[in-house]
């Protein structure tokens, strides 16, 4: 006798409709809707009150009446900066501030992937026991504050006699005195490459330890060269690696406080610093929105840029 074959449930109740729709649910609480939020203040008009701002969305959902007037002023101010890039009288502190963010985080991602390609390439090819003790040396900086270490760069690059550098240096008779060290450019760019080496590590290892030996034998039987095995077989199948590795480490950089701000001071611009400035002091919260949202949109393209390179590359397998 035949039984009737069982109704599957509908779509939205299965479990596997609950499990997909976390990560949709995490991007729509702690992504769009914050977004959403900055993008509403952005089109905002400055006002001294509590909150500094006038609300884009006037009215009210209960009486049915909403409306949407945006104020552009605030991305009017950077499309100014732009038209009057290069005049004596232009001072564009956002472009400027944006500039510099990109800059050192493009710099802060090329160090890193120098310094970081080399010791994953080393860690995947070390024995078990070995690579387990070189990962845990990678993530050991994690297990102190970060706020910590930056306070532990700036004691070590102190521009005085005081700077642990600078009194190394001195005791070694190759300075007469002591080297400006801390507060600019390049001391921002130790402590960036320093914080996000990881990063770059640890993505460029996931890759690289997935690598075949075998293929680096045949390379080497057939006899290809060291730098050429690597040309060809290595950098082609660890690609997946060094954009994840670069996204991981320039994203968060573009956005860096902290570390400008303790190992640059004053004199290191960066926009981190820009939106700070006007949700604090300034008290100009539309402007600080604004460029916020220029900021994601950036950031947006590189991500993008991503997730075509790896479906393309999942098509190819």
């Amino acid at each position: 006798m035949k039984t009737k074959a069982a109704k599957k449930p509908l779509f939205f109740l299965r479990g596997a409709f609950w499990v997909g729709s976390i990560p949709w649910l995490w991007m729509l609480f702690f992504f769009l809707l914050p977004f959403l939020l900055i993008l509403n203040v952005s089109f905002s008009t400055s006002d001294l009150s509590i909150p500094p701002y006038k609300s884009a969305v006037q009215g009210s959902w209960e009486e049915k009446h909403v409306s949407f007037k945006a104020d552009t002023s605030s991305f009017d101010r950077m499309i100014t900066e732009v038209k009057t890039l290069g005049q004596e009288d232009s001072d564009p502190q956002y472009l400027r501030a944006y500039w510099n963010s990109l800059k050192l985080a493009g710099m802060t991602t090329i160090l890193c992937l120098l310094i970081g390609y080399p010791f994953a390439y080393h860690i995947a090819r070390s024995g078990e026991a070995t690579r387990n003790t070189l990962l845990m040396l990678v993530m050991l900086p994690f297990w102190t504050s970060f706020l910590l270490r930056v306070f532990a760069w700036m004691g070590l690059l102190d521009s005085s006699e005081v700077g642990l550098i600078n009194q190394l240096l001195l005791g070694l008779h190759l300075i007469d005195e002591p080297l400006q060290l801390l507060y600019n450019e390049w001391a921002v760019l130790v402590g960036m490459v320093y914080s996000y080496l990881p990063f770059m590590v640890l993505p460029l290892f996931s890759h690289l330890v997935k690598l075949d030996g075998r293929l680096l034998e045949a390379a080497s039987d057939l006899g290809a060269k060291p730098w050429k095995t690597f040309m060809a077989i290595t950098l082609p199948l660890s690609m997946g690696g060094i954009i994840a590795g670069s996204m991981m480490v320039f994203i968060p950089a573009v956005g860096e406080f902290v570390i400008p701000d303790l190992l640059g001071g004053g004199d290191v611009l960066m926009i981190g610093k820009k939106i700070w400035e006007d949700f604090g002091p300034n008290q100009d919260w539309p402007m600080a929105s604004a460029v916020a949202v220029v900021m994601v949109l950036l950031l947006i393209v590189p991500i993008m840029i991503f997730h075509k390179y790896e479906q393309r590359e999942m098509e190819g397998k």
